[in-house]
C-alpha cells in the first residue's frame, strides 16, 4: 500500500501547544489547504493502535481544539501501516472486579464518541486494514466511513465474553440491517471490503491514491450520508424484534450455552428490550458490559487472549527460511504445503505418487478462496506451490518437513536418503503426532538439526503447532522453527520429545476413558453431551471420529507401556472397527455415521443416565497428564499447557485452560477426587506426584 500518509505531506500542523510534536503523544492534528482537519492516531508505545484510557483522554483534548476552531470537515485515520484500530487496550481489562469503576470509564468513552457524532461539520473515518471493537465503534461515531481496498470491520468482543461497549450495540443496529448487525456482534465475524460496502458500513471503497479526491467529494456534498434503511425501522416494532430475538437465541444456543457464554444472550436481551430508544440502549449497554467484564467467564477469556499473545511472542524472531520442501502429499502434508504457500513461502511438494500431489493442488486453490485471497493473490500463492515428485526441492530447501505415515522404519529410510542432499544449514522436521524423536533421529548423522513441527488437523484452522525438540536439537534450530511458525500465523508451543508430546499425551486418556465408558455400556451420546456441557467443543466419541479411529489406535498403542502409569485398556472392538475400515469422518462411518463431513446424531441424550463421576472420569485424567508433563519438564510452564490445550483441542476456553480450571476448582480437591477414582476404578487414576507441588506455583 505504500506509506499511509503520503498524501498528507503538504499539511501543516495546527498552532497551539496541544498540537506541537510532543513525546508520549498519541494523536497528531493538522489542517490541509482546504481547511479539513486530519486527526491521526499513532500510539507511541505500541506497534498497533488500541484505545487505552490515555488515548481516549488525549482524543478528548484534541476535540477541544477542533471544536474551538471548527474546520470544514474532520478526518480520522491511523498512521500505522498495518491497520486502523485493533480495539480497546485489553491490558486494562485484566483483573477488573469493580463494575462501578468500569461504568465510569465507559461513560468517558461514550461522551467522547457522542461528541464526535454531534459535530456540526462532516466527520469521516478512513479505514485501512482492520477496524475492530472500539476502533469500529469510533468509525461508527463519524458521519462517513471510507474503506481503503482490503479493509475489514468487526466486533470480536464475544470471544472475550463481552459485547460492544462504546456504542456499537446501537450505532450498528441503527445503521444497517439489524439482523446483519446482530449477527456480526454475536459471531465475532468480520465484514471485509465488499461486504462492508454492501451492508452499508462503508460509504466508499477506494484505493489509497484516490483517497484525497474521495474526501473532497464528501466535503463538497457529492456523497450522500448513509441513513438507516427500512429493515432498521421495521424492528422498532416490538413483535418483530421479539420474533427475531427468539431466532437469534436458538442459533446462539447451537454454538454456546448461556451458562458458559452469557455475553451473546445479554446482547440479544439488550437489543430486544431497547432497540429504537437510543438513551435506554446506551445506558443498558454500559451496565451490561460492566457486569460481563467483571465476570469470571470474561476474565478467563481475557486470560486466553494473553495466552495467545504469549505463544505469539515465542514466534517472534528471525527464521532465515524462504523455501520449504514437504515430503508426503497426503491430507496433512498437502495442507501444510498449501498453507505455507499462502503465507508467502516458496514450497515444493513431493510424494511417491502423482495423484496426491494433484489433489493437494486442488485443495490449495480452495484454501485460497477460504482465506479471501484476491485473484492475483491466489495466482501468486499457487505459483509458489511447486509439484515436485522427484524431490528436486530438497537440495534448495531451508526447511524440509516430513509428513508421511506414522511408520518409524519408513521415516528413518527417508531421512537416510535425503540427509546427504540437504543444505548444511537446512532443518529437517517431522510432523509426527506421537513418535519420539530420539528413536527417529538414530537414522541421522547430524541429529542436531532435527526437530518436530506437529501441526493439527485441519492445518488451516487449528492454530497451534507443537515444536518438538530432543536432547540433541540445537537451540538455534528450535528458535528458527518457533519464528517460522509465527510467520505462518500459527502459535508455537515448544515441547520436549515425550510419548504423545503434550497435547496427545493429555488428550488420549480423555479419549480412552470415553471408550472405557462405552465398553461399560454407557451411550455414546450421553458421554459426548456430558463433555459438551462442561464446555468442550465436541464430545470425546465424536472427536475420536474426527481424528480418525486408526490414528487414535496408533497413538494409544504408542503410549501404552511407555508411561509411568497404565493407560486404559484398548478394547478389542476398536481394533476390529479399524480393521473393517470404520475410521470415522474420513470413511463416513465410525462410532457415528457421517455425511458430507457432518456427524449424524439422531439420539437425544438422557443425561440422567450418566453416572455421577462420568465428567471427572473424562476430564481429570487430562489434567493429571498435564501435571505430569509439567513435572517432567516437557513444557515450560502452566501458561504453555493452557494455551496449547485450548488452541489444539478446544479445551473449554471460558475456563481459562486445564491448569487454570484446576486452580479455580482447587488443586487439593482435584487431587483427592482423582484418588477416589483410583480407589473405585483402578491404578490408571493414580494422581501424579506433581500435584503436591502445584499449589501456589507461579504460572
Amino acid at each position: 500500500m505504500g506509506k499511509v500518509l503520503d498524501h498528507l505531506q503538504h499539511i501543516k500542523p495546527e498552532l497551539g501547544p496541544a498540537t506541537r510534536p510532543e513525546k508520549n503523544r498519541h494523536w497528531r492534528l493538522a489542517r490541509d489547504e482546504n481547511d479539513i482537519a486530519w486527526l491521526v492516531l499513532d500510539r507511541h508505545d505500541s506497534s498497533a493502535n488500541t484505545l487505552s484510557e490515555s488515548v481516549l483522554k488525549e482524543l478528548d483534548e484534541r476535540l477541544d481544539l477542533i471544536d474551538n476552531e471548527k474546520p470544514k470537515a474532520l478526518v480520522i485515520r491511523s498512521a500505522k501501516s498495518s491497520a486502523f484500530v485493533a480495539g480497546a487496550d485489553i491490558t486494562e481489562f485484566r483483573g477488573l472486579a469493580d463494575g462501578g469503576k468500569v461504568e465510569e470509564q465507559l461513560n468517558l468513552g461514550h461522551a467522547i464518541f457522542d461528541r464526535i457524532e454531534k459535530f456540526s461539520f462532516p466527520t469521516i473515518t478512513v479505514v485501512h486494514g482492520y477496524a475492530l471493537g472500539g476502533g469500529f465503534e469510533l468509525a461508527l461515531a463519524t458521519d462517513y466511513r471510507v474503506a481503503i481496498e482490503g479493509a475489514s470491520f468487526g466486533f470480536p468482543e464475544v470471544r472475550l465474553g463481552l459485547h460492544p461497549g462504546l456504542g456499537g450495540t446501537f450505532r450498528l443496529t441503527e445503521l444497517i440491517d439489524p439482523v446483519e448487525a446482530m449477527t456480526m456482534m454475536l459471531t465475532g465475524s468480520n465484514a471485509h471490503t465488499k461486504k462492508a460496502k454492501k451492508l452499508g458500513i462503508a460509504d466508499l471503497v477506494v484505493e489509497e491514491r484516490h483517497l484525497k479526491n474521495a474526501i473532497n467529494a464528501i466535503v463538497d456534498g457529492k456523497i450522500a450520508k448513509q441513513e438507516p434503511g427500512l429493515k432498521s425501522s421495521a424492528f422498532i416494532l416490538s413483535p418483530a424484534r421479539s420474533f427475531a430475538a427468539r431466532q437469534m437465541r436458538a442459533k446462539t444456543a447451537e454454538r454456546a450455552s448461556q451458562d458458559h457464554y452469557p455475553a451473546p444472550y445479554a446482547l440479544i436481551d439488550l437489543w430486544e428490550e431497547h432497540h429504537g430508544d437510543r438513551e435506554k440502549m446506551q445506558r443498558g449497554e454500559i451496565k451490561s458490559f460492566a457486569k460481563l467484564l467483571t465476570s469470571q467467564t470474561a476474565q478467563n477469556l481475557i486470560r486466553v487472549f494473553f495466552l495467545r499473545e504469549k505463544l505469539k511472542n515465542i514466534g517472534d524472531g528471525e527464521h532465515g527460511i524462504s523455501h520449504v520442501h514437504v515430503i508426503g502429499a497426503g491430507a496433512m502434508g498437502g495442507e501444510i504445503a498449501a498453507w505455507c504457500a499462502v503465507r508467502g513461502f516458496r514450497v515444493s511438494l513431493g510424494d511417491v505418487k502423482n495423484a496426491p500431489i494433484g489433489e493437494a493442488l486442488k485443495e490449495a486453490k480452495a484454501l485460497c478462496n477460504d482465506q479471501h485471497l484476491s485473484g492475483t493473490e491466489t495466482r501468486d500463492a499457487l505459483d509458489r506451490l511447486i509439484p515436485d515428485p522427484q524431490g528436486h526441492g530438497i537440495a534448495q530447501a531451508d526447511l524440509v518437513i516430513e509428513a508421511v505415515p506414522e511408520k518409524p522404519e519408513l521415516k528413518r529410510e527417508i531421512y537416510k536418503a535425503i540427509e546427504p542432499r540437504m543444505k548444511a544449514t537446512a532443518i529437517l522436521a517431522t510432523n509426527t503426532s506421537s513418535l519420539e524423536l530420539p528413536e527417529l533421529a538414530t537414522a541421522l548423522k547430524n541429529p542436531a538439526r532435527f526437530a518436530g513441527v506437529h501441526f493439527f488437523n485441519p492445518v488451516s484452522k487449528m492454530q497451534l503447532v507443537e515444536i518438538v525438540y530432543h536432547d540433541k536439537t540445537e537451540k538455534n534450530v528450535l528458535e528458527r522453527l518457533n519464528a517460522f511458525t509465527g510467520s505462518i500465523s500459527r502459535l508455537p508451543a515448544p515441547v520436549k520429545s515425550y510419548p504423545g508430546f503434550l497435547v496427545n499425551r493429555a488428550l488420549m486418556p480423555y479419549l480412552m476413558e470415553a471408550l472405557m465408558l462405552l465398553d461399560e455400556g454407557h451411550e455414546k451420546v450421553v458421554i459426548d453431551r456430558t463433555a459438551e456441557q462442561f464446555g468442550m467443543p465436541m464430545g470425546p466419541i465424536e472427536l475420536a471420529d474426527q481424528v480418525g479411529l486408526d490414528i487414535c489406535l496408533h497413538v494409544a498403542e504408542s503410549l501404552k507401556g511407555n508411561l509411568e502409569k497404565p493407560m486404559p485398556e484398548i478394547p478389542d472392538w476398536l481394533r476390529k472397527k479399524v480393521e473393517k475400515g470404520e475410521l470415522g469422518r474420513k470413511t463416513g462411518q465410525g462410532f457415528y455415521k457421517w455425511s458430507d463431513g457432518k456427524v449424524q446424531k439422531e439420539d437425544v441424550p438422557d443425561l440422567a443416565k450418566a453416572p455421577d463421576d462420568m465428567l471427572d472420569r473424562l476430564i481429570l485424567p487430562m489434567l493429571d497428564a498435564c501435571v505430569e508433563c509439567l513435572r517432567k519438564g516437557i513444557v515450560e510452564d502452566t501458561d504453555v499447557i493452557d494455551g496449547a490445550m485450548i488452541f489444539a483441542t478446544g479445551f473449554a476456553p471460558f475456563r481459562g485452560g486445564p491448569m487454570n480450571y484446576a486452580r479455580d476448582r482447587g488443586v487439593d480437591e482435584i487431587r483427592n477426587k482423582i484418588s477416589e477414582l483410583r480407589n473405585k476404578h483402578g491404578p490408571r487414576f493414580e494422581p501424579d506426584r506433581g500435584w503436591s507441588g502445584l499449589n501456589g506455583k507461579d504460572s
